[in-house]
């Protein structure tokens, strides 16, 4: 697994099909073959977002027999999570303090 930053892992959730298969493996790890048939994308293009996501450390490969099944980290998701999380604290606290020119 590769280190990202939790705003690589905000850009890389950031494309609708990548989003759609987190949401996927939010029910377990799955091999391409279920990703295609629950999501109808390619084949090409699931294998595409899967080495994105992998390069970005949200999801994790294991081989198993012939197969490689695919499990999120959720490590990766909780520090995008608190990264955003701190930022919308941040705006709370400073929502009436306008700077001056």
């Amino acid at each position: 697994m590769l280190i990202s930053t939790p705003v690589d892992v905000i850009k890389v959730l950031a494309d609708p099909q990548r989003e759609l298969l987190i949401e996927r493996l939010t029910n377990g790890p799955a091999c391409t073959c279920h990703l295609v048939d629950e999501t109808g994308l390619k084949q090409p293009t699931v294998s595409h977002h899967l080495k994105v996501l992998r390069e970005a450390g949200v999801v994790e490969a294991e081989p198993h027999g012939r197969y490689t099944y695919y499990r999120l980290v959720p490590a990766s998701l909780d520090a995008a999570a608190e990264h955003v999380a701190r930022l919308a604290e941040r705006a709370r606290d400073t929502a009436n303090e306008r700077r001056e020119c």
